[in-house]
């Protein structure tokens, strides 16, 4: 079986109370910008840092009590700083500073900082004290951008949202991968990043108010993911064609299959193979084993049960009831087997 990508988690529950804080600046005194930390919680700091490789970008996911950070040209000049850093708040508030602007983060909101430059960061938790502050961090390369440096410099501590169009996708796709790293193979984690990547240029390049700051292949990239997003959200939808998909984008069908030629599938294509695809997971599930295999080929937008049945044979060279009893079985094969090895134990 592939490896999943791996995701390295730093818990400060793991040591006493008063090594917690201690624990949490060793982390970021490693980190590609260390910061200088004032917390009002430096007694008993339990926070957690889940960190995930992927390619040239490095994910983190925090969780922490308020904080107050400074990063301070000293801090810099010991440091590589050629970073940037797109920060995604998740729970709480907060706010930054770098040369000069200012910005105000709710959740679901992103911040953008050039980690070669002092800024200062504050992130709190409710006032009362029964939710920590927590957020996704974005470490990319200068030359991970296809963007100008100079161009940047508008964009530093500024707020962009993560609720809508690019902003929400971009935020969808940081909170589904560092939430469930275990679904995606580290062979894939280049191709990930990729998306990632492209999805930050293009979120910066609109801000920029600028089609233009963004790289034509790019933006490719970037719709794809966002039709491909479309789609899977709409799979049950027994009306999703290529005119739908279109129209919800406000490009041309025409413009759409060129927008798949590269993928080596078209539109309609993609549609049946992921809406097999979630059909083939139900059928294998043991809780919806009784589950109708016509309900669960409708509930993924087949409505025609002869049509799924020549369509999932072609694709799995077996018919869904025979599919569906074979994994089942091998499950509760695995299962017994699983019991009867406990049970030895126990006894």
């Amino acid at each position: 079986m592939d490896a999943t990508l791996h995701r390295h988690i730093l818990d400060t529950e793991l040591v006493p109370p008063r090594e917690r804080f201690g624990m949490w600046l060793d982390m970021l005194a490693d980190s590609p910008a260390p910061l200088r930390v004032r917390t009002e919680h430096a007694d008993d700091f339990v926070a957690r840092a889940e960190f995930i490789e992927l390619g040239a970008m490095r994910l983190v996911r925090y969780r922490y009590p308020s904080l107050d950070c400074v990063r301070t040209r000293k801090l810099i000049q010991r440091s590589d700083p050629d970073y940037y850093l797109l920060a995604l708040t998740l729970t709480g508030s907060s706010a930054a500073g770098q040369e000069g602007q200012q910005s105000h983060c709710r959740p679901g909101d992103f911040t953008f900082y050039d980690c070669s430059r002092p800024h200062e960061v504050s992130h709190h938790g409710d006032d009362h004290g029964r939710e920590p502050a927590s957020s996704i961090v974005a470490f990319i390369p200068y030359d991970a951008l296809p963007l100008s440096h100079g161009r940047l410099a508008a964009l530093f501590a500024g707020r962009m949202p993560g609720s809508v169009g690019i902003g929400a996708l971009l935020a969808d796709y940081l909170i589904q991968l560092t939430g469930h790293p275990d679904q995606y193979h580290a062979t894939d984690a280049d191709r990930l990043a990729g998306i990632g990547l492209d999805l930050v240029s293009t979120m910066l390049g609109r801000h920029l108010v600028s089609e233009d700051a963004v790289p034509t292949e790019v933006r490719r990239r970037a719709l794809l993911a966002q039709v491909r997003a479309h789609i899977r959200q709409h799979l049950g939808d027994a009306g999703l064609t290529p005119q739908t998909v279109a129209d919800a984008h406000h490009v041309s069908v025409r413009s759409l299959h060129r927008l798949f030629e590269a993928e080596e599938t078209t539109v309609a294509a993609y549609i049946r193979d992921q809406r097999l695809e979630r059909c083939r997971r139900d059928l294998t599930d043991p809780l919806l084993r009784d589950q109708p295999i016509h309900a669960i080929a409708s509930r993924w937008g087949f409505r025609d049960k002869a049509h799924f049945s020549r369509a999932f044979r072609a694709a799995y060279q077996q018919t869904p009831q025979a599919y569906r009893t074979g994994h089942l079985e091998q499950a509760r094969i695995v299962n017994a087997a699983a019991s009867a090895v406990n049970a030895q134990r126990t006894y």
